[in-house]
């Protein structure tokens, strides 16, 4: 059924329901963005306003369609993927890896804006291959130039049925006087009106010119037709070349044995059975069955042998008009295949809890939070001690210190380190880290998570020297619990029963209080044991608290450096893998899911049936 097309008030026309710009300009629903956007835009806006000479012009498309069209649903998603892939891959992976997916965006927005009703396909072949005169066969005229003069086709000639395809040859590089019509044939031309016919130079041209023409046209056009004869079917610069990088595109290609008058019904067939084979081990599938995938035929384009049956099998091709995405989507196949090596890599990339602990963990014996806790430990117990002790014992420990010239007990004091953090230490935590980040990532991906790393580890002992002084020492003023005056009173009344027995004793011995040993005695030796006895218990009482103190003092520490380091390296580098796991995703979107894989075993055909596999001269050397 025709489309209707109407007219808006802002030069646009709408089909179906959806917004179409005319002149070249943005389709509401077509899949354009970014970059390549910018450069179509720059394009258009640069084109002449004027057709150049020889322009055939863009008319309507006779069921009313207009130029271009909107990719259908699954396509348009995984060239957005590939868009958004591109983009967030630019700054990580080297521009030549992302070169191929590029000119697919850039190819796929390209054939987005011209004729959707056109279907352009290349004839293609070897010298000698009778490729033009297949290409005069199913013209219905002689429109190219045959003979035995190599190279007979020097430049790309076009054959049209109709109107509206001068965008597509303009992109092709096919000038004017080159574009031709083919003879009226009723019916059968008129499945073809969709059809845009190339006859390519050989691909195996002496002349680099026409290589690098059949190279450049095979890379724009929607399909391609391989002429091949029973000479040089299994020519290996065609295979190689061509057949096998392009065996991702098996559902856009023909593989026409053509010349098969000069072999008898049964050399042909056992010609058609290796030519299959080789196709097999190339990789590309042949549709045979009802199933997708290349279509082989026999032809001679002298005597007109499958000549109909090959314009039958176009008029259904073109008919169908889905070759300009199949393309496309085979593209994008070949690119993510490409891609593969820089997005997918074994083992499940991450980093886990456990790393980030121990990365914690190690930054926390790098700024010494352990020492840091166990002097406050030994200074909260080494308080109780000089605030309960006996006076006594302190006197004793004084005049031991004095003697050993300042020297402190090992036991109280706390060690001296020769700084507060060790750079040693934080590197290797940053380089641990960053390794287990890494592991299992691509090479790009892994490559970017470590230099994070680097970057975040550069300024982090200085960092962490610096939330250590001003967290200050835990051991500099640590809490007096409240029971310490209690226990100093009780010291103080110890050495106070020991004075007092003393003076009891004086005041004897001089005869101002009445004699008795006993009584001033047992004073000075509850004092004497009590003091003692009061020191105890206060050491034992505080080992509980002084130990808490130490273990809260080394965890502020630990938490303050498990902080810095995450904002430092941790987030950074959870960053950069969350980003990688968007792209991943992405190329998910862009491969789409992954065919079976197709066991080819030697010798045998698609489907296993056991081959003859004729060996022929010209046969392809490996």
């Amino acid at each position: 059924m025709p489309e209707t097309t109407e007219r808006t008030g802002r030069g646009r026309d709408r089909k179906d329901g959806r917004s179409v710009e005319r002149n070249g300009e943005r389709e509401d629903e077509r899949w354009d963005d970014g970059l390549i956007a910018r450069r179509a835009a720059e394009r258009i806006a640069a084109a002449p306003a004027e057709p150049p000479a020889g322009y055939e012009g863009e008319g309507p498309d006779e069921d009313g369609g207009g130029i271009g069209g909107s990719y259908g649903g699954g396509l348009r998603h995984r060239l957005d993927a590939l868009h958004e892939l591109v983009g967030l891959s630019r700054t990580r992976v080297e521009g030549e890896a992302l070169a191929e997916a590029g000119r697919v965006l850039d190819e796929a927005a390209a054939r987005q804006r011209l004729s959707s009703r056109h279907t352009v396909v290349a004839l293609a072949g070897a010298t000698g291959s009778g490729k033009s005169t297949l290409f005069n066969a199913l013209a219905g005229v002689a429109v190219s130039e045959t003979g035995l003069r190599r190279p007979t086709t020097s430049a790309p000639l076009a054959l049209t049925w109709s109107e509206g395809a001068a965008g597509l040859l303009d992109r092709l590089g096919v000038p004017g006087r080159l574009r031709r019509r083919p003879l009226a044939g009723g019916a059968a031309d008129a499945a073809l009106q969709s059809l845009v016919l190339i006859d390519l130079p050989d691909h195996d041209s002496a002349v680099t010119a026409h290589r690098d023409q059949v190279d450049r046209a095979l890379g724009l056009v929607d399909a391609v037709i391989w002429v091949v004869d029973p000479e040089k079917y299994a020519d290996a610069a065609l295979h190689e070349r061509y057949l096998r990088p392009l065996a991702g595109h098996a559902e856009v290609t023909f593989v026409v044995l053509n010349q098969i008058d000069r072999l008898g019904a049964e050399a042909a067939e056992l010609v058609l059975d290796d030519l299959r084979r080789l196709l097999d081990e190339d990789g590309m599938a042949l549709g045979e069955h009802g199933e997708p995938g290349a279509t082989v035929l026999p032809v001679s384009a002298l005597t007109g042998e499958g000549v109909p049956e090959l314009r039958e099998l176009l008029a259904r091709f073109v008919q169908d008009r889905t070759a300009p995405e199949r393309r496309i989507a085979a593209d994008i196949d070949a690119a993510a295949a490409r891609l593969r090596p820089v997005y997918v890599a074994d083992g499940r990339p991450g980093l886990g809890e456990r790393s980030r602990e121990e990365f914690t963990g190690r930054l926390a014996v790098a700024v010494g939070a352990q020492a840091a806790g166990e002097a406050a430990e030994r200074v909260w117990r080494r308080g109780a001690i000089r605030a309960c002790g006996s006076p006594w014992l302190r006197l004793y420990r004084w005049y031991e210190r004095l003697r050993a010239h300042g020297a402190t007990d090992p036991r109280l004091e706390s060690p001296v380190e020769d700084e507060l953090t060790a750079r040693q230490r934080v590197e290797q935590a940053v380089r641990i880290v960053a390794d287990e980040a890494a592991r299992g990532l691509p090479v790009p991906w892994a490559q970017a998570v470590r230099e994070t790393a680097a970057r975040g580890a550069a300024g982090l002992p200085e960092a962490l020297d610096e939330l250590a002084a001003g967290l200050g020492d835990p051991a500099a003023r640590p809490p007096r619990p409240a029971w310490w005056p209690a226990a100093v009173l009780a010291q103080v009344l110890m050495t106070l029963l020991q004075l007092f027995g003393a003076l009891w004793l004086v005041g004897q011995i001089v005869g101002v209080v009445e004699p008795g040993l006993l009584p001033p005695v047992l004073v000075m030796l509850a004092g004497i044991v009590g003091g003692p006895l009061v020191e105890w218990a206060c050491e034992s009482a505080v080992k509980g608290p002084a130990r808490r103190y130490g273990q809260e003092a080394e965890r502020k520490l630990a938490e303050a450096a498990a902080a810095c380091g995450r904002a430092r390296v941790l987030d950074p580098v959870a960053a950069e893998l969350m980003r990688y796991r968007e792209v991943r995703e992405q190329y998910a979107k862009v491969a789409g899911p992954r065919p079976s894989a197709r066991i080819v075993g030697a010798g045998t055909g698609r489907r296993g049936a056991p081959r003859l596999g004729a060996t022929r001269a010209g046969a392809r050397v490996r």
